[in-house]
């Protein structure tokens, strides 16, 4: 496979622009110089040195040794092999709540927002970790498959609204049974301790659909460790969607609570931990921290080898045309035209 490192530095072929227009502009003077002392035919024998060919041929190796370092510039690459290289880090299913309740603001500018900014943080801190993303309100949906592309994680992350999921609830059991499934098996190359598979659950706890705990212990005899994250405040605040405020069947203001008790109990069937945010700090960091410290683990992954670099057959070829530009005269020389290897020859 062929490829240019650095394409964009074809740019500089725009160089050759003036080089061809300056080529123009001389042949042209040089013409009209010629007709100013007369025709040009009966001028030709009285300058037996000059050569209009040799200018246009020294113009031509000129252009060719641009080219030629231009695309050297470039960085011509040959051939690539995959190779397999060994890395250690953790894999890790982020689970985040995006009910309506995320809406309520006792966290600046809401929830919701707060949780996708240090989910952001956290995707910068990363390096060889493995993140997917998992969404549930009253359904569960995988919004990321596992992956190492913290760019796309990024991308993905920053498009989590509660609209993404249209059914409204909170579903923490199915969503920890969907994040279960999403990690990779030991067959798939994985070596060491399988406690480096964490979940991190990001709700208010408030359960309204299922079975939690027991989704908890199903993940705990798979090797899973989940950690839980409760944001909001006991006290809670109301949910406010555009200029309205969710109000129950009897009129009065739904106000949305976190609900410790739940996640303290989901963290507890998998030895996992349970973290209270603060404004200041959503506690991911934290637990990141904590999981390092026992649950890294080795993963065996593909890697494309470095091309083999071509630059230098390029830079040889340019340097020669430029040099071979430089040396050959414009004129003809006086010595070569008293040669005549044709001499005899009828």
């Amino acid at each position: 496979m062929f490829r240019f490192a650095h394409p964009e530095m074809f740019w500089w072929l725009l160089t050759l622009v003036p080089v061809a227009v300056a080529f123009a502009w001389s042949a042209f003077r040089r013409r009209a110089r010629l007709r100013a002392f007369g025709d040009p035919a009966t001028l030709a024998p009285l300058m037996p040195l000059a050569s209009p060919a040799g200018v246009a041929v020294k113009t031509a190796l000129l252009a060719i040794s641009i080219v030629l370092i231009v695309c050297s510039l470039a960085r011509p690459q040959l051939g690539s092999k995959l190779r397999e290289v060994t890395v250690r880090g953790i894999e890790l299913e982020l689970v985040v709540d995006v009910s309506n309740s995320m809406l309520a603001q006792d966290f600046e500018p809401s929830r919701l927002e707060r949780t996708k900014y240090a989910i952001g943080r956290l995707l910068e801190s990363l390096d060889q970790d493995r993140v997917g993303l998992v969404v549930f309100a009253g359904d569960a949906y995988v919004q990321l498959p596992i992956t190492s592309d913290y760019l796309v994680a990024r991308s993905f992350v920053s498009q989590i609204s509660p609209s993404m999921v249209s059914r409204q609830g909170t579903a923490i059991g199915a969503a920890i049974d969907l994040a279960a499934r999403g990690f990779s098996s030991g067959s798939e190359g994985a070596e060491g301790d399988e406690s480096s598979r964490v979940m991190i659950l990001i709700t208010d706890g408030e359960n309204h659909e299922d079975d939690a705990l027991a989704a908890a212990r199903r993940a705990a005899e798979r090797g899973i460790r989940i950690f839980t994250i409760g944001i909001g405040t006991p006290e809670g605040a109301p949910i406010q969607i555009g200029d309205d405020f969710i109000r129950d069947e009897n009129g009065e203001m739904v106000v949305s609570k976190l609900d410790e008790q739940t996640l303290r109990l989901i963290a507890a069937q998998t030895d996992g931990a349970y973290i209270r945010s603060t404004p200041q700090s959503l506690g991911l960091e934290e637990i990141i921290a904590r999981i390092r410290e026992t649950s890294e683990r080795e993963f065996s992954t593909r890697m494309f080898e470095e091309y083999d670099e071509q630059y230098g057959w390029f830079l040889g070829a340019g340097m020669f045309f430029f040099l071979l530009a430089w040396g050959l005269p414009s004129r003809r020389s006086r010595i070569l035209s008293k040669l005549n290897i044709f001499r005899g020859v009828e």
